[in-house]
């Protein structure tokens, strides 16, 4: 027979009358019973936040959490394989540890997670980071709005002064599950050479979407864009049911556009998609990057036009399909769409058309697919075929035929095959992100070819008639030509530990004319130890354009902490030095020697400061110059630059931002993208929410992370470092799972008030130890520690407390108290008082 241990109130006090019942604690409990939430960890694995109901062992020695059937399945165990589980009551506690031979449960009360262990042969077949649906988060209701505006103002003396402006509104209202949001741009253009100013709204859409979580799936009523696997994602108006991947566990999902480019002076980058402008900003000179391009989805290439400030541009083309996956086996992917197709042109018609695809994971790592579009004018059929190879990487096949009337009434058919072959070579850092060729023959056309209302001409037309310019690919089109072969290629190849090259290029010809599109992007970048450099080289060639576009690049950059000694103080330490240098291969050159960092406490303040000197070739030679600031906050972000060359110096502006309407206000933030979290500290406000550059709580409490992951746990941290002295947290982490377009809410619960330090005595004596101490009926508290002191946060000037020792009616007291107003500046108060 075994002794209990046995806890010594006298270790406390030689009077065991000053010590409270302690039982509990004294054999193993850490916090008394009742409902807590928990972050719930299965087999180390995050599951879910949610309130849980804890209750001592059968001992008495430790709280376990009750948990039914239905949450444990939820979370993946096999309820089903565990003997005896079937005569419980469904909403019975069931006892794991007792049912289940070596599961276990652990409680940490201090960090409020619980983690639960279950033997392999008791959980389902679920992959690693399944999250189960029950505790995805539709989230609140709310209304909100995405803000972006742009704007220049360029003085130049050959072709007078010219001002642009462009502002993109993205709107949309959150009810439960569904998602109503619209998009549209405005567009302002003075100067230039132009006659008269020209100012236009364009819509660019509005849908109503909500998921279908049976069905992995999402429906959209309204504007969107068929999925670009099978056939070249299109613009539509109409109803569209379509599997969504980011529903899929990370360990089971099977590409969005990243832009390269180079200016040769600080230039206007426009970006559009299928006729519409979705993309706007001003680059500095020499080689940039675009990879947060919004919602750009898998609805066709991207036209990229870099419009240099001296009235030159380039033009090019960013290739964007998704290539057809490979599904893993027995996964299927399917959309099926009936609408309007939707252009931005207005040359181009609406018809009426209907689309349908699938793709099925086989055995042995073969995917088939395959689809149809049919239309009053247009009908085409694909059947495609993928294969894994192992260690040969995988290839997709496919073939389309089409049956296309065009604008003259003629009719033509034809076959279009592709072949797409993706490798890593992970022992030599080499990655074909995408190695394809297409082959149409010379009947084939696509449904958009279809829609245009005559064989050719200018695409874009004014109020005077076509636009009189030289036609380029961008704007000039010509049905005779179709297309016939492209060829297009993405490799990264990794050199060393801090070196990567890259090379990406496609060539494009067409039918009864030897002319091609080409473009070609390489660049290579290096790192020794902090100095980083950067070699940039850029082709563009459009098949209706005289000549080429080329540009090579240099950049260099070293950190001012190269030179300072680590504990510097200096602001210096986060700014660089740099040079640029690009050459355009047909004389003209350009050098610009620059500073560049960042300031103020969340490093949300950037500047760039750049001069240089422009020579060579064709255009005017002489000095230039730029200066930037770029400030974010937690309202919003603002930029100005101006920037100068001979014959010209511009100016150039925005603001964006989100406005995000719910149940408790209005709160401002940063852009917001098309899923966000809503941050709730009342009473705490001007608090830094980490690992979010700029962002902190308005004086309310609230804050919005403009981003988050559908379907994935969100960890919300603020920093308790930059708490006011009358708030505390009572927890500083919350996790949150949204769904997708959700406005999900982290609501951290708060103590606002006094800090206070009260020495509590009864009949002359202090409190005995571990008294029990609560205010705010009951929902705040604390244990009284030696001689009846008890830490308390969140009181208010004046009120009572509640002291209980024990169940006994004499074994409980309330005290009054009163702090002078001069508590509300200090950081933690004392006071005694007397319970009666």
């Amino acid at each position: 027979m075994r002794a209990e241990n046995y806890f010594n109130p006298r270790f406390l006090s030689d009077d065991p009358a000053k010590v409270a019942d302690l039982s509990g604690f004294a054999k193993g409990l850490e916090a008394p019973p009742g409902l807590y939430r928990v972050d719930i960890y299965m087999n180390d694995g995050f599951m879910s936040t949610r309130d849980v109901s804890f209750r001592p062992d059968s001992d008495n020695k430790a709280l376990e959490p009750c948990l039914t059937q239905s949450q444990l399945s939820s979370m993946g165990v096999n309820t089903r394989a565990v003997p005896g589980m079937a005569v419980l009551a469904t909403d019975a506690c069931v006892p794991l540890t007792a049912m289940i031979k070596d599961a276990s449960t652990d409680f940490d009360v201090g960090r409020q997670r619980l983690s639960i262990s279950i033997p392999q042969a008791f959980m389902g077949n679920l992959a690693r980071g399944y999250i189960p649906p029950d505790q995805w988060e539709n989230g609140v209701t709310a209304g909100l709005l995405n803000y972006s505006f742009t704007a220049n103002n360029v003085r130049n003396t050959p072709l007078g002064n010219s001002n642009y402006a462009f502002l993109n509104l993205q709107s949309g209202l959150n009810l439960g599950a569904w998602r109503l949001r619209d998009n549209a741009t405005w567009n302002y253009t003075r100067g230039g050479g132009a006659t008269s100013r020209q100012s236009r709204w364009q819509h660019i859409n509005t849908y109503l979407q909500r998921d279908i979580v049976p069905l992995r799936s999402r429906l959209t009523l309204g504007d969107g864009y068929t999925p670009g696997e099978v056939f070249d994602g299109i613009n539509f108006r109409g109803v569209q049911v379509a599997t969504d991947d980011n529903m899929l566990p990370d360990s089971q999902r099977g590409f969005a556009p990243v832009i390269h480019g180079i200016a040769r002076g600080t230039a206007r980058v426009t970006v559009r998609q299928n006729g519409f402008e979705v993309y706007q900003t001003t680059v500095p000179p020499g080689p940039f990057t675009i990879n947060d391009l919004f919602a750009a989805g898998n609805g066709g290439d991207l036209q990229v036009t870099i419009q240099e400030a001296d009235g030159t541009a380039q033009v090019f083309t960013v290739p964007y399909a998704s290539v057809p996956g490979l599904l893993r086996e027995g996964q299927v992917k399917y959309a099926v769409m009936v609408g309007q197709y939707r252009s931005g042109n207005d040359q181009q018609e609406q018809p009426t058309f209907g689309q349908g695809t699938l793709m099925w994971g086989m055995a042995d790592g073969w995917t088939l697919s395959g689809g149809t579009q049919l239309a009053d004018r247009y009908q085409a059929f694909n059947a495609g075929l993928a294969k894994n190879l192992g260690i040969l990487g995988a290839i997709s096949l496919d073939i389309t035929q089409s049956r296309a009337t065009l604008p003259d009434d003629s009719t033509h058919q034809g076959q279009s095959l592709r072949f797409l072959y993706n490798k890593a070579l992970n022992e030599w850092g080499t990655n074909f992100q995408l190695v394809g060729y297409r082959y149409s023959t010379r009947g084939y056309f696509s449904l958009a070819d279809t829609t245009w209302s005559q064989m050719s001409g200018y695409r874009t037309l004014t109020d005077e008639g076509p636009v009189q310019i030289t036609p380029t690919f961008t704007d000039y089109f010509n049905l005779a030509y179709n297309k016939r072969g492209r060829v297009q290629m993405t490799v990264t190849q990794q050199v060393g530990e801090n070196s990567t090259f890259y090379l990406t290029g496609s060539h494009q010809t067409y039918w009864r004319t030897g002319k091609a599109d080409e473009q070609l992007q390489a660049g290579y970048s290096s790192a020794l130890q902090d100095i980083t450099y950067t070699l940039s080289y850029s082709l563009t060639k459009n098949a209706w354009q005289q000549g080429r576009d080329t540009m090579l690049a240099f950049n260099i950059s070293i950190p001012f902490s190269h030179w300072l000694r680590s504990d510097s103080p200096s602001a210096f330490r986060r700014s660089s030095i740099s040079y640029g240098l690009s050459d355009d291969l047909s004389g003209r050159m350009t050098h610009q020697v620059g500073v560049n960092g960042t300031l103020l406490d969340d490093n949300n303040l950037s500047y760039s400061v750049q001069t240089g000197y422009a020579g060579g070739g064709m255009g005017t030679s002489g000095g230039t110059g730029n200066a930037a600031l770029t400030y974010r906050g937690a309202s919003g972000n603002a930029n100005v630059g101006y920037s100068h060359s001979k014959g010209y110096n511009q100016v150039y502006y925005g603001l964006s931002g989100g406005v995000l309407v719910h149940e408790n206000g209005i709160t401002l933030s940063q852009p917001l993208n098309s899923t966000m979290i809503l941050v709730k500290a009342p009473g705490a406000g001007n608090v830094a929410v980490e690992n979010q550059n700029g962002i902190r709580t308005d004086p309310r409490g609230y804050a919005v992370l403009p981003f988050a992951m559908d379907y994935r746990e969100n960890r919300v941290a603020l920093n308790p470092n930059t708490l006011a002295n009358n708030v505390e947290l009572d927890q500083a982490v919350v996790s949150v799972v949204p769904t997708h377009g959700a406005v999900v809410l982290a609501d951290f619960k708060t103590s606002v008030g006094l800090k206070v330090l009260m020495t509590l005595t009864y009949n002359g004596q202090p409190l005995p130890f571990g008294t029990v101490v609560s205010f705010d009926n009951g929902r705040s508290g604390s244990i009284v520690a030696d001689g009846g002191q008890v830490y308390l946060s969140g009181l208010p000037l004046s009120g009572e407390v509640k002291a209980k020792w024990g169940d006994g009616a004499a074994e409980q007291c309330v005290a009054s108290y009163q702090l002078p107003p001069e508590s509300q500046q200090q950081a933690l108060s004392t006071v005694t008082a007397r319970c009666r």
